[in-house]
């Protein structure tokens, strides 16, 4: 089931402070955008390019219009404005009056008019954020998310490779986890990827041998974040005498997720090998390239300048 409007009005009413005017009846209306809408063409009767899948947000602005309009025009604007049922509803802000043209509208096609004692930005803002958490595209990983100096860092490979114990031992270095096992990819607007944890499972972790353990209680609350930007994917791949690894940096992979391209290493796993520190280092050499230098690049152009000269 999607997301509709007595959704909104029973998670979100108290919050955004969100009481129902008209349209009881209609609240199973579906919510399918993130964006709003701003009537103000509409309803002088201009409908091109209207956004009628939006919720659509009447301000000050648009309360004064309906106040000053003519009554019989501005009610046929309306319903005409109000005609489509992919239109989910509408929300009065600054606890405004409605005006009776527009209330009598809402009733005639069954449109839920609802009003906010907020302000149009600080509601705008606020119901935008939730409704992108609740509409993004999702996908759920298998997989470890740390953050590592502010970059949140996708660890992921084969089961029983190490992932959880590189996880604890970023823990001891004072870093921060985010999730362990199942990570909740989100695609959020800009081409953001946001990664969080489901709820059963925050703050915990799975270490082989050791069993289910608590995060917090262990490594005390600043040891975990509820979520954090992917910006660098890293996969753990067994030590293989004939499998190629990158040596030199020069080369640069990507992964997908969600159609959003990231960063990807890949690190052998071998005995011996410190992958907290190399994920680490990882994480630094990310953030310097994300400004534009890119350390095997530097050095091999010094390799090739040097060359030239002898």
């Amino acid at each position: 089931m999607g997301l509709t409007v007595g959704t909104l009005l029973k998670v979100q009413g108290e919050r955004l402070k969100l009481e129902l005017i008209t349209g009881e009846n209609s609240l199973d209306r579906q919510i399918t955008v993130a964006d709003h809408n701003r009537p103000g063409l509409a309803l002088g009767g201009f409908l091109e390019h209207f956004r009628a899948e939006r919720i659509q947000i009447i301000g000050i602005g648009e309360q004064s219009y309906c106040l000053k309009a003519q009554p019989k025009k501005l009610l046929a604007s309306l319903s005409a404005m109000l005609r489509s049922p992919k239109l989910p509803c509408l929300i009065m802000t600054h606890n405004l009056k409605a005006p009776t043209s527009l209330v009598q509208a809402c009733r005639k096609t069954g449109t839920p008019l609802l009003r906010s004692k907020l302000d149009t930005a600080t509601l705008v803002g606020e119901l935008s954020e939730w409704l992108e958490s609740r509409l993004a595209a999702t996908e759920t990983v298998h997989g470890v998310l740390v953050d590592v100096y502010g970059l949140g860092v996708l660890i992921q490979g084969d089961a029983g490779i190490g992932k959880s114990e590189c996880a604890l031992e970023l823990l001891k270095r004072g870093h921060i986890l985010i999730a362990d096992d199942v990570v909740r990819i989100q695609h959020r607007r800009g081409g953001v990827l946001r990664g969080s944890c489901p709820e059963p499972l925050q703050h915990y972790m799975e270490v082989r041998g050791l069993g289910i353990i608590d995060v917090k209680l262990l490594f005390g609350i600043g040891s975990i974040l509820d979520r954090t930007r992917i910006e660098l994917a890293i996969r753990l791949d067994p030590w293989n005498a004939q499998t190629q690894f990158d040596r030199t940096g020069l080369e640069t992979k990507t992964t997908t997720i969600l159609d959003v391209e990231i960063p990807l290493i890949r690190i052998p796993v071998s005995p011996g090998r410190n992958l907290a520190v190399l994920i680490e280092v990882a994480a630094l050499n990310q953030r310097l390239r994300s400004q534009g230098y890119f350390s095997a690049e530097t050095f091999n152009q010094r390799l090739i300048h040097r060359m030239k000269d002898r």
